[in-house]
């Protein structure tokens, strides 16, 4: 009895892990547009935030497979998931703590303490690639194996639970519980009656929580290690071509950075990240090629659904958080103005990052509807009550977000249009028929549906198209997992890994659509996010012929 409760303290201490993923990640969203304006940047290097922070997961989750194909076992199962999370939670402590003295004495528009503030968030982003590569088994672990996908399912809820409230809390946070013009923030800035200091409290706070369940972790002597299969499949043909990609786009990112210590060649910045983003492409499909014509040394590359499954995650991640990193600068651009009052490209009034932070928090809201409606089928609910709930679960999640944004000042009398929104992604549900490759197919067509609608309409219409990605993106991840390892046998744990290391998505799409938009425009730059969404229903089209899916 004693055993059983300890492990569900160490479910919920678990479950807390999540939340901090969800909360960190969403509050990008609102720390990327006070960033640009306090720092005195320009839109691709405010989308360096994500750079770092994504990019973190690919360096972490890419070290630990060439070392354990290096040395021939499996680091993480040698030291085990449970101290896995806690290596992991004590990094992202460190780089938690490391934000304190990256901004200490920051004043605004000093771009170079910014690149500092990059590395702490790099370090935490090393941390959450650790937690992420143990957390998921971990909670498989801790208790009846058959209700294993049920504790994934409340810990993804917890998940996007902290998604929703992280851009509300930061935006409190920075700019108090009642909107501000944009003439008042910048001047308060000027005045220096907002500051960084918030920020580096903030960041100590959530270091304490972070060594707090790294102790709880520890002190439970009871908790299994849960190691997984020692086997290691070696891959040094994989190892080659990872190592290769990672060396151009370190070039590619060093030319650019580079271009930042005097004045800053637009064309040229652009050239280098489309190039850095061929290279992930171009060394992937080269890969699976050579490896289809002789298999020998690269491990799960072998099978095409893999391959096309890693540019499937790479994408899926990058539009998923690019829509909403760039949503700041499309909502506060003034493009034209009409007796004093500021416009932004979608005919809206022109609005500041304390009135886009509840925007960007339906965004990640939108996420946690289509989860919670995509963990339905797993409780096994008969085909009636299914139908009802797939009805109601997504409105009781957005009740929540309103709820959430509600209580903490904000209006959410504009937000109620999005349950139209909703109400089409309840028709993608029941035309998907809970088939991965249909259900994946439908809403990357839906998610490029939104993103042109959004491009060419304006007003609310446009709004809540591009605040609708995040309905679509919800049950991706899943979906392309499901494919991208089907069929794969003995590799499928070497698989999961290279899926993992695909993240690094979100640290190329955003950055790339940042400079887009400094050279054609916030709007225009889109088109980003519409050819994301192509290439995912091309994905669960093809894998979906290749698994007989579809």
């Amino acid at each position: 009895m004693t055993e059983q409760k300890n492990y569900n303290k160490a479910l919920y201490t678990l479950v807390t892990v999540f939340f901090f993923w969800g909360f960190i990640a969403a509050s990008n969203g609102v720390f990327i547009p006070f960033c640009k304006t306090y720092f005195n940047i320009d839109q691709f290097q405010s989308q360096l935030v994500d750079f770092a922070f994504y990019g973190a997961y690919y360096f972490g989750a890419l070290f630990l497979f060439v070392v354990s194909n290096t040395l021939g076992r499996d680091i993480m199962n040698s030291w085990g998931y449970k101290n896995g999370i806690i290596y992991g939670l004590l990094l992202s402590c460190l780089g938690a703590v490391a934000m304190y003295p990256a901004i200490n004495g920051a004043s605004p528009g000093d771009s170079n303490v910014f690149y500092y503030v990059l590395i702490a968030l790099f370090v935490v982003g090393l941390g959450f690639s650790l937690q992420q590569t143990a957390a998921n088994p971990f909670a498989i672990a801790l208790g009846d194996p058959e209700k294993g996908a049920h504790r994934l399912n409340l810990a993804g809820g917890v998940n996007s639970f902290g998604t929703t409230i992280g851009p509300i809390v930061i935006a409190l946070i920075l700019f108090g519980s009642t909107p501000k013009t944009g003439a008042e923030l910048k001047q308060m800035i000027d005045n220096h009656e907002i500051s960084l200091s918030t920020i580096q409290y903030l960041y100590l706070a959530v270091g304490g929580l972070f060594l707090l369940a790294a102790a709880l972790f520890y002190f439970s002597k009871k908790l299994p290690q849960a190691k997984a299969n020692p086997e290691i499949i070696k891959a040094p043909n994989a190892v080659k071509s990872l190592s290769i990609m990672t060396v151009l786009l370190v070039i590619c990112f060093y030319f650019i950075f580079d271009q930042y210590t005097g004045i800053p060649n637009n064309d040229f910045i652009l050239k280098l990240s489309i190039l850095g983003l061929v290279s992930v492409v171009s060394v992937l499909l080269i890969s699976n090629y050579l490896a289809k014509k002789n298999s020998e040394g690269w491990g799960a590359m072998r099978f095409p659904q893999l391959v096309l499954g890693m540019l499937a995650i790479f994408t899926y991640v990058g539009v998923e958080v690019t829509i909403q990193s760039n949503l700041g600068e499309l909502l506060k651009f003034v493009t034209h103005t009409i007796d004093g009052v500021s416009f932004n490209a979608l005919g809206l009034k022109a609005m500041n990052d304390s009135e886009i932070a509840p925007l960007i928090s339906l965004y990640w809201g939108g996420l946690m509807i289509g989860r919670w409606a995509g963990a339905i089928t797993v409780f096994n609910p008969s085909n009636t009550l299914k139908t009802w709930l797939y009805i109601l679960v997504p409105y009781v999640a957005f009740g929540v977000v309103l709820f959430v944004n509600y209580i903490t000042g904000f209006n959410v009398s504009n937000l109620f249009l999005f349950a139209v929104c909703i109400a089409i992604q309840i028709g993608g549900f029941f035309l998907g028929k809970d088939k991965p490759a249909l259900t994946l197919k439908i809403f990357g067509l839906l998610g490029l549906l939104a993103v042109l609608i959004g491009m060419f309409t304006s007003g609310y219409v446009a709004l809540f198209a591009f605040i609708s990605g995040g309905l679509f993106c919800s049950i991706m991840w899943p979906c392309i997992f499901a494919l991208s390892i089907k069929g794969l046998g003995k590799y499928t744990s070497q698989g999961s890994a290279f899926l993992i290391m695909m993240i690094l998505g979100g640290a190329i799409i955003p950055p790339l659509q940042g400079k887009l938009a400094d050279i054609i425009g916030i709007l225009p730059s889109y088109w980003i996010a519409a050819l994301c969404f192509v290439y995912l229903a091309f994905f669960a089209q093809r894998v979906g012929v290749i698994t007989k899916e579809i």
